[in-house]
C-alpha cells in the first residue's frame, strides 16, 4: 500500500512562508536539493491545492528552470513523470500533463488511491494537508527546518490537530537545515 507523505520546508518557528507570502529563504542549496530529489523519486502522485500547484507547475511549464543545472533538470523530470491531482473550486483547466482537477477533497477517494497505486503519494501545501491530517490519512511527515525565524506567516502544520509521531530519520545539512522524517502513530 502506498504511503501518504506530507513534506514541507519550514522556518524554525514553523512557517512555510512569512507574513508577506515570501518563501525565498526556504530555497534549498545543492546538498539539500539532491536529498529532496532522492526522496521525491518514490512519489508517483502529487496531491496539491491550487496555489501550491501554481507554484510547482513551473517545473513543467518553464523550460529555463530545468535548464538551470543537472539538479533542477532531474527534479523537473521527477515532477513531470508523476501524476498530479489538484484540488480547486476555481481552477478551470490544468497547465501540465498528467494532471486531474478535483473540486473537493474526498478522504474515501484518497484511501482508495493509497490501496491502488504502487508509488507513494505526496500531499503539498498545509491547507490541503490539514484535511488529510484531520482524516487520519497522513502516514509520514518530511519536515525540512530552515535556520531562520520569520515571526509569523502561514503555518507548516495544521492547527487543532493532535498527532503522535515516531522519529524515523534525521539529518543535518551543511547550510544548517535539518531534515526530520516522522511516521504517524
Amino acid at each position: 500500500m502506498a504511503q501518504l507523505i506530507y513534506s514541507a520546508i519550514s522556518s524554525l518557528d514553523g512557517y512555510i512562508e512569512d507574513r508577506d507570502g515570501n518563501f525565498d529563504w526556504a530555497m534549498p542549496d545543492e546538498e539539500v536539493h539532491t536529498f529532496i530529489n532522492n526522496l521525491e523519486r518514490t512519489v508517483g502522485t502529487y496531491l496539491l491545492g491550487r496555489r501550491m500547484y501554481e507554484i510547482m507547475m513551473v517545473w513543467e511549464t518553464d523550460p529555463n528552470l530545468a535548464a538551470d543545472s543537472p539538479l533542477t533538470q532531474d527534479f523537473a523530470q521527477i515532477w513531470q513523470a508523476a501524476d498530479k491531482i489538484v484540488y480547486s473550486k476555481t481552477l478551470a483547466s490544468a497547465s501540465t500533463r498528467k494532471t486531474k482537477i478535483e473540486r473537493n477533497f474526498d478522504p474515501e477517494a484518497i484511501k482508495q488511491l493509497k490501496k491502488t497505486v504502487q508509488h507513494d503519494i505526496s500531499i503539498g501545501g498545509p491547507e490541503l494537508a490539514a484535511h488529510a491530517f484531520r482524516s487520519g490519512l497522513i502516514d509520514e511527515c518530511h519536515l525540512f527546518l530552515t535556520p531562520i525565524v520569520v515571526g509569523g506567516g502561514k503555518p507548516s502544520l495544521p492547527e487543532n490537530v493532535g498527532l503522535e509521531l515516531e522519529l524515523l530519520e534525521e539529518r543535518r545539512f551543511g547550510n544548517g537545515m535539518v531534515f526530520l522524517r516522522y511516521r504517524t502513530r
